[in-house]
């Protein structure tokens, strides 16, 4: 029971996984992970909308508290950019 299903959803859609974003690393680092992950054919605002989305899904599975603020930050950041746009 120790493999979470999250993880082999992510693996079995390579378009929709994170690129590397890890907790270990600074905000911009994972911030361009996470977007650069998106395919370069999606406009910006999709890619942004679904890296924003990917990384409230890990905030909401996961259960190591470090990495669910993170991820919810990343999140929000990406949610904010869309709201300023408009």
């Amino acid at each position: 029971m120790t493999n979470k299903w999250f993880k082999k959803a992510v693996m079995e859609k390579p378009p929709y996984n994170l690129g590397g974003w890890s907790k270990k690393y600074l905000a911009a680092s994972r911030r361009r992970k996470a977007l650069n992950s998106r395919p370069k054919s999606w406009t910006l605002n999709h890619r942004r909308v679904s890296a924003g989305r990917a990384l409230m899904a890990l905030s909401n599975v996961t259960k190591d508290a470090t990495t669910k603020r993170l991820a919810r930050q990343d999140a929000t950041y990406f949610f904010s950019l869309l709201n300023k746009k408009k």
